[in-house]
């Protein structure tokens, strides 16, 4: 069955198809169908198949194994359970991945109307802002922006940044136990200034994240807003007959 042409790169489109297969039929541990059977099968020349398998290996979807061949990935023990109350660093090293945090940005802002508002803040009040870029294995899986009242955390530097997760320098560091996070999630596309750094296409499905945290005196202590990768996490809801 050849592919006809279109607007979209013929690589692309086998990477449509192959997904739509791994999904529907084939098993994590199976073995793919070889470069010279996917180019006989869909009249398509070596390299463009060589290109999809390539992307869909970027995409966490196969593991190619040189000499063996192709195989389907499990992506079960891949993917993040974004319905964990979890510290991305703790959360990856408990998947056995090995998690990296690259701070791409630490400066102190005044909060604007939005923030104020989201954060319980006065118009103007000083904010830390923290953009980090957040990797596993060194595949980039999120990109957060997070805020912090400077009042709770007025010393904080970057160096203490670089040194220790950010959950650690609030509760180890400045004593302001956690209580409760609330997190809210929704379906978006990637902008370009993220699909570079998540190293994704333009446009490729996401999930946009909001998260509020609160110490035990119930004020707002973190607002983070993140990007994920859709196809590096997952949410798990048990429903339960009372």
């Amino acid at each position: 069955m050849a592919l006809r042409p279109k607007k979209q790169p013929l690589y692309d489109q086998l990477v449509d198809i192959l997904t739509e297969k791994i999904e529907r039929e084939y098993r994590p541990g199976d073995l793919m169908p070889s470069e010279r059977e996917l180019s006989e099968r869909y009249g398509l020349s070596r390299t463009t198949v060589r290109l999809a398998l390539q992307e869909l290996e970027k995409l966490g979807m196969v593991v190619r194994q040189h000499g063996r061949g192709t195989f389907v990935a499990d992506r079960s023990a891949q993917v993040a359970n974004l319905s964990q109350s979890y510290s991305f660093t703790e959360h990856m090293r408990s998947l056995g991945r090995v998690p990296e945090t690259t701070i791409l940005e630490f400066s102190e802002i005044d909060a604007d109307k939005n923030l104020s508002a989201h954060m319980g803040l006065r118009l103007g009040d000083k904010i830390f802002k923290l953009k980090r870029l957040r990797s596993a294995d060194g595949v980039p899986m999120m990109v957060e922006v997070s805020y912090l009242p400077v009042r709770k955390f007025l010393t904080l530097k970057r160096r203490l940044l670089d040194s220790m997760p950010l959950y650690d320098v609030v509760e180890k560091v400045y004593h302001e136990k956690i209580r409760v996070a609330e997190e809210e999630f929704f379906a978006s596309v990637a902008r370009p200034s993220d699909a570079h750094l998540l190293d994704i296409a333009e446009n490729a499905p996401v999930l946009d994240l909001v998260r509020t945290t609160y110490n035990m005196s119930n004020e707002i202590i973190e607002y983070t807003l993140s990007v994920a990768r859709a196809d590096q996490f997952k949410y798990k809801v048990l429903h339960q007959r009372a």
